[in-house]
């Protein structure tokens, strides 16, 4: 079985908030790390979501310690979508 790691990062523009956080977090872009497990016995090349983590704090954020929180997909999706709605001022 092949285990794909796929990392990106996401900007949040204002302050938010993820039920896996503690409380809100400050604007800026942050580590996305998504793990992926290969589907097996289909005729392609295939994988499905297995985890998705967010890392804080911000990168552009001098504190050296790093946490990694378990976050759902839907959720990120959700925060994202409203601060781009609340930038738009929508």
């Amino acid at each position: 079985m092949a285990d794909r790691t796929l990392e990106t990062t996401v900007t949040f523009k204002r302050p938010f908030t993820l039920k896996a956080l503690d409380g809100p977090q400050p604007p800026g872009t942050y580590r996305l790390v998504v793990d992926e497990a290969e589907i097996l016995g289909v005729s392609i090349l295939a994988y499905h979501r297995v985890a998705t983590r967010l890392q804080t704090p911000a990168l552009a954020t001098r504190s050296r310690t790093v946490q990694s929180h378990l976050v759902e997909p839907a959720d990120l999706e959700a925060a994202l979508e409203a601060d781009k709605k609340a930038v738009a001022g929508l």
